[in-house]
């Protein structure tokens, strides 16, 4: 899928900055999102070292050394990247932003740069250097579509990662994730969106009284419950945002009789490490084992979140017992695995709308998750439309890699990044967007505003809610109240 590159006032208005003259002077750094202040004494020596600490203490050096060894110039990445493909500048094709890094490290962490170095004198990183890798590392979705076109195997997504972490621990981090990731690890409530305990309760309390309302049925999300199959971890911000899909979760539980609960000691399944620094993504990962296990729950449930349930996934057996950690499951597993076993029954006749489902990069580009949602919403979707490309293949939301977060660049977003897949969605004629991932729907609600779009956009178990059949006997048992685990 091919796009036009945006006009002039297009471009002007992307890449606008609110920042002001006095700041940007002050940290000597001109980029688009706000960072807070900072150490810039020195930034050349301070890059070096971070990065051959990291080297000493990860596996980076192994697969630096591997790409390095590849030329990584040859933009095939450029047909498969959505940024490019909308602006058309040659600094955002994917080969030509990973060689910022490569660059570096080939002449400051092979023999080859060293006994060239001592002999030119070259020196590779500079004060601008480093702005525009920050600058340009932060223009990246970390979607990785680009990986899949590179026939050489060089992963674009891993390097602008490993950008951003040697960035982030020289103070050099959109401020709206690092706020927010002091809130979680630091902060007295422990999570991404500061909601504290007594505010959660009320919270479920609430939508358990609506779905009593809807449903007739008493729904009821557990809280705290010892011993449990599952223990569940959304994105916390679902809590405000997402009451449906919530609903649509404990009714999905409901249906099926599994025991599950949520944990007041720890509830956010966000993990903004992945986008920015593995020391935060470690930190976060071993405080959702931590709950699991404080539980003695059997296995970790991830809600409808893309880069909540990749890092769980990946990374709980790295840093949290290998072969002998807990089990991760995703939200959209269990529900497909309890509709393809019949203890879930959904009524066909209730969505009548116009229906597309979007691929989450981060449970579609590995292949994970491509077909299980599709086909529980063809089962009950009657007017279910397919956008290509889709799978491992899909169109990034435009928000991907943290940027959502990054308010200040919403325009960028909307405009760059979400250009594509604007497209797409127009194309395709939906009503409904279903995007059973809580960044990509808050990008897509600001993508369907901002370019005009005519759908709304909604997750997996939003639409169940409405559709989701209760047999006779779990209705009778319910409404006696026996199945509440308050």
């Amino acid at each position: 899928m091919k796009t036009k590159s945006i006009n002039d006032e297009e471009r002007r208005k992307a890449f606008s900055s609110t920042k002001s003259q006095e700041v940007i002077e002050k940290q000597k750094l001109n980029v688009r999102y706000h960072v807070e202040d900072f150490d810039n004494s020195d930034l050349p020596r301070r890059f070096l070292e971070v990065f051959a600490a990291i080297l000493k203490h990860s596996n980076y050096k192994f697969v630096l050394d591997h790409f390095v060894r590849l030329t990584a110039r040859c933009s095939q990445c450029a047909v498969a990247c959505h940024i490019y493909q909308a602006t058309g500048d040659i600094k955002d094709v994917p080969c030509y932003r990973s060689n910022l890094l490569l660059d570096v490290y080939r002449r400051h962490f092979t023999m080859g740069g060293l006994l060239k170095g001592k002999i030119t004198g070259e020196w590779s990183i500079t004060n601008e250097k480093i702005e525009e890798m920050a600058d340009s590392f932060w223009n990246c979705t970390a979607c990785r579509r680009c990986t899949i076109e590179c026939p050489l195997g060089i992963d674009h997504g891993l390097i602008t990662h490993l950008g951003r972490y040697i960035l982030s621990e020289i103070g050099i981090a959109p401020r709206a994730l690092v706020v927010s990731t002091r809130a979680q690890l630091e902060g007295p409530h422990r999570n991404t969106s500061a909601i504290p305990v007594p505010a959660l309760k009320d919270t479920l309390e609430f939508l358990e009284s609506d779905m009593l309302e809807d449903k007739s049925i008493r729904i009821t999300f557990p809280l705290d419950v010892v011993g449990a199959e599952y223990v569940f971890f959304p994105a916390v911000s679902d809590f405000l945002m997402e009451a449906e899909t919530l609903m649509g979760i404990a009714a999905v539980f409901a249906a099926t009789g599994d025991s599950w609960t949520i944990g007041t000691g720890y509830f956010d399944g966000i993990n903004y490490g992945l986008f920015y620094n593995d020391r935060i993504m470690e930190r976060v990962v071993r405080n959702i084992d931590a709950e699991t296990r404080r539980l003695n729950g059997k296995k970790i449930l991830i809600g409808e979140c893309g880069h909540a349930s990749r890092v769980a996934k990946q990374y709980i057996p790295t840093y949290c017992g290998g072969e002998n950690a807990l089990p991760v499951v995703s939200i959209l597993e269990y529900t497909y695995n309890a509709w393809k076993e019949g203890r879930l029954k959904l009524d066909p006749e209730v969505v009548t709308e116009r229906v597309a489902y979007h691929d989450p990069c981060n449970l579609a580009r590995n292949r994970w998750i491509v077909n299980q949602p599709r086909e529980v919403l063809k089962a009950f979707c009657k007017n279910y439309v397919e956008m290509t490309p889709s799978g491992d293949r899909n169109i990034c939301c435009g928000g991907g890699g943290g940027t959502v977060s990054i308010d200040e660049i919403r325009p960028y977003r909307t405009i760059v990044g979400g250009k594509l897949k604007a497209e797409q969605i127009r194309r395709s004629g939906c009503e409904v967007l279903v995007a059973p991932c809580a960044n990509c729907k808050k990008q897509l609600r600001e993508l369907v505003e901002d370019q005009n779009l005519s759908c709304k956009v909604v997750g997996l178990h939003d639409l169940i809610y409405r559709a989701i059949v209760f047999d006779k006997e779990i209705d009778r048992v319910e409404m006696e109240g026996k199945a509440c685990n308050r």
